[in-house]
């Protein structure tokens, strides 16, 4: 893949930057900045070499009939530019006079963003002729493409793979960064290997186990998805989260796992709720005997230390997904504990990564720094279909381009 020094001398030369900027906001406050941060290295490599760099990005979920309010990327714009220390100018629009006459108003080593690019419906269309105009649109306002947003790699949009193949392209720093982590991760890791997979829903990492029940020695499942495992051994389940879709699967995972010879690790307690609140009442029970009228809600501390000893000796560990509902106290133990087994990990030399989404939000959220882990990935459905072994279009692109 060509990297931003193969797009030649770039002074005075347009260059439009795909980011991720898709960032939790609470009434209009950005409440974790990781992303933005992740996007100045190239940013600012870029004006630094004379780029007028245009940055463009998505936010949420809009309509994709016009300019939505609360999906405006004004705080990413206000943020960026305070990381950057230079003023960062928004357009009004994806591609309309707005964005023409900003652009068109640069000078080298200025940054404007286009504001939220799924405001326009060209960028998420399904069929490529329906996207073509909106990347037409898009790659007429630079002279080159740079891929710098990880967390969309995995879809295949205007902005993502249409554009590539209209400019001269090149993959950003902190692409490079996440394909050369997850490469590691692939390909001959350092043993023992041990993957940590949390998170609500099982069907969402049904693709994972099944690609790592060949590739990694030791699996920890909690999270939500955890009871649908319980379930397949048999087990009261209680009130908890439970998809019996995926129950004939998990079978087949435990016993896949067992002849292969993978430990597929599951908690031997649960702290269990009445309810899902921080105030409801709660117990601490085995994993084989959760009370009828309780639901699960993390792992409880016997299986947090038995994860902790399944991470001690580990060379390689992947993490994605919490252990239980982080956000209230009560219930944040298990992933403060697998959080702290990793940290110790890394200061023995291991590589962690720990796998974006819910994962990174709840690092940050208890308090551990990004820099006590090998690498903390910006995009969690990106690097889960990386690990599944799928295509990811807007990495293939830059490949061919």
């Amino acid at each position: 893949m060509s990297e931003i020094a193969s797009l030649g001398d770039l002074r005075g030369k347009r260059v439009l930057v795909r980011s991720d900027l898709n960032v939790p906001l609470s009434g209009g406050a950005i409440t974790d900045d990781g992303r933005v941060r992740a996007s100045v290295p190239t940013i600012k490599a870029l004006t630094e070499a004379g780029a007028r760099v245009i940055v463009c990005a998505h936010l949420g979920r809009p309509s994709g009939t016009g300019f939505e309010e609360k999906y405006s990327l004004a705080p990413a714009a206000a943020r960026l530019g305070e990381l950057l220390g230079q003023p960062v100018t928004l357009a009004a629009d994806t591609v309309g006079e707005s964005a023409k006459a900003a652009v068109a108003g640069m000078a080298d080593g200025d940054v404007v963003m286009l504001e939220n690019l799924r405001f326009n419906a060209g960028e998420t269309a399904k069929v490529d002729a329906d996207r073509a105009e909106f990347a037409d649109a898009l790659a007429g306002l630079a002279d080159a493409y740079v891929s710098d947003g990880f967390g969309v790699v995995h879809r295949k949009q205007a902005s993502v793979y249409d554009v590539a193949t209209r400019l001269p392209s090149a993959m950003g720093g902190l692409v490079k960064a996440e394909v050369d982590v997850l490469r590691r991760l692939t390909v001959d890791p350092e043993r023992p290997y041990a993957v940590v997979l949390g998170g609500a829903k099982v069907a969402d990492k049904l693709a994972v186990i099944d690609n790592l029940l060949g590739k990694a020695d030791r699996l920890l499942i909690g999270g939500g998805m955890l009871f649908t495992f319980l379930a397949a051994q048999g087990h009261e389940i209680g009130k908890s989260l439970f998809d019996a879709d995926s129950v004939e699967a998990c079978k087949g995972y435990l016993e896949r796992a067992k002849e292969s010879g993978v430990e597929l690790i599951l908690p031997v307690d649960i702290v269990c709720g009445r309810e899902f609140s921080a105030d409801t009442e709660t117990a601490t029970v085995a994993a084989d005997a959760i009370p009828a009228d309780m639901m699960g809600l993390d792992i409880g501390p016997k299986s947090a230390e038995l994860y902790a000893s399944k991470l001690a000796d580990a060379k390689t560990v992947f993490w994605n997904g919490p252990m239980g509902a982080f956000e209230m106290a009560p219930f944040a133990a298990g992933t403060q504990a697998v959080a702290q087994a990793l940290v110790d990990a890394t200061a023995q030399g291991a590589l962690t990564v720990v796998g974006g989404g819910d994962s990174a939000a709840a690092v940050r959220q208890l308090g551990v720094a990004d820099d006590q882990f090998g690498h903390i990935s910006t995009g969690g459905g990106a690097s889960l279909e990386y690990l599944e072994g799928k295509d990811l279009p807007g990495i293939s692109i830059l490949e061919r381009s």
